[in-house]
């Protein structure tokens, strides 16, 4: 009897990148001119939320930016960051919170299962609580499910991560 192979398809990220990340912005809302005396903050929400809170639009964008920036330096995606629409705070301030994308939700792991079987390949896909895991005799085949998912990843909004693999 062969052997069965799988691996696992997961939406995570390092939290401890992701904490040092946002020490990083920190340190650069205290340093940048364009910053300075904004009373800007960024505050990591026990791996749930960022919330980001200035004077102004033009600098919320900014720390906007410089996050985004810092996070890809750490090697996290960008899809992490699921943005809240702009809100008021005390004193004339703006304020804008970031949940963080963790776990495949039921949508979107039936939507990698549907994508999986239309490709045709001879693997089985099954969802696992947050994660996808895909099996097949193949590991040639497996490899082909990676590839393609990795091509289309784009059209997932979440960023995916391949664990598990044997």
């Amino acid at each position: 009897m062969a052997k069965e192979c799988s691996f696992d398809v997961v939406s995570e990220f390092d939290k401890q990148e992701l904490v040092n990340a946002v020490d990083q912005v920190k340190r650069d809302l205290l340093s940048r001119f364009d910053l300075k005396n904004s009373n800007s903050s960024i505050e990591l929400e026990s791996d749930k939320s960022i919330i980001l809170t200035t004077s102004d639009e033009m600098k919320l964008r900014n720390i906007e930016d410089i996050l985004q920036t810092k996070l890809v330096k750490r090697g996290l995606s960008i899809k992490i960051l699921d943005g809240q629409p702009i809100e008021n705070a005390l004193g004339g301030n703006v304020r804008r919170s970031y949940n963080l994308r963790k776990g495949l939700t039921q949508d979107l792991a039936k939507k990698l299962v549907a994508d999986i079987k239309g490709t045709k390949l001879k693997v089985q896909a099954s969802i696992q609580g947050e994660q996808v895991r895909v099996t097949g005799k193949s590991k040639d085949d497996l490899q082909e499910v990676i590839k393609f998912l990795r091509g289309n990843e784009e059209s997932y909004d979440y960023p995916l991560q391949f664990t598990n693999y044997r």
